[in-house]
């Protein structure tokens, strides 16, 4: 019974957000319509839907769909391994630590979007360099979070584990790895997030291929319906992403304990 309960709550909430998408949508072309939001600056959406139409209808949309994807999962791959690797490295040696850490804190706190030309310069305007972009948004991401997991680690379990005679490596793969690729999981959504940024914007700043570059030539010649009609398949795309990342956290965490539910009568 709780379940079926919860299968409606389910239909009726997607419904509702379907009902307001359609609200907003028909919100968008009555003022633009009325003339209360300009044309020129705004668009509408009969266009905007059109022009995605047209894309998908003609298959040009298909390979720089392409790209992006490519870019972002690249980027997300090679980030999250580096974050991995060196959160671990640094968690485990103190000194290196010690040592680094001015220098981390500072290349984290300086915006990452200001590397793209440079990284435009030393690779191209190619694949690289929207890879090499993605990579610097993702590894700060997983690596303190690695680093974070590795020293919340129990001592009592490190106690155990060193009194049942585990080596360092024993204890890197069963206690230390463990503890880090979980905290590596709930990070999942905005790692695939921030590689899907650094991808689109590198695309922006400066590319050949890629949805962000069909948004650039849009807005060069003032084409804002077509400038829209990638944003939203922008928007539908990075859906899509969160969609695969959250069904693969389920299958990945399926050892976490669900979630304890409290009734209140």
């Amino acid at each position: 019974m709780r379940s079926r309960n919860s299968s409606s709550a389910g239909i009726r909430l997607f419904a509702y957000r379907l009902l307001l998408l359609f609200a907003m949508f028909g919100a968008w072309d009555l003022l633009t319509t009325t003339g209360i939001l300009p044309r020129f600056f705004f668009g509408t959406p009969t266009l905007v839907l059109e022009n995605i139409a047209r894309w998908f209808i003609s298959g040009k949309i298909y390979a720089h769909l392409g790209v992006t994807l490519v870019e972002t999962l690249l980027a997300f791959a090679i980030g999250t391994l580096l974050g991995l690797v060196i959160g671990l490295w640094l968690a485990l040696a103190p000194v290196a630590s010690s040592l680094l850490d001015p220098y981390i804190k500072a290349a984290n706190a300086m915006p990452r979007v200001i590397l793209a030309p440079i990284f435009s310069v030393w690779f191209g305007l190619g694949i690289l360099s929207k890879v090499a972009l993605g990579v610097t948004l993702v590894f700060f991401i997983v690596f303190f979070n690695v680093f974070q997991g590795v020293k919340d680690v129990s001592p009592v379990v490190l106690a155990n584990a060193r009194m049942l005679g585990a080596t360092r490596r024993q204890l890197l793969r069963y206690v230390y790895l463990p503890s880090a690729t979980a905290w590596v999981f709930s990070s999942l959504h905005t790692s695939i997030g921030m590689a899907f940024v650094g991808a689109v914007v590198g695309e922006y700043l400066g590319s050949s291929a890629g949805v962000g570059y069909l948004i650039l030539q849009a807005e060069g010649a003032f084409d804002i319906n077509t400038v829209f009609a990638g944003i939203l398949v922008l928007t539908v795309f990075a859906l899509l992403l969160d969609f695969a990342v959250t069904a693969l956290e389920t299958r990945l965490l399926r050892w976490r304990p669900a979630a304890a539910i409290v009734e209140i009568h």
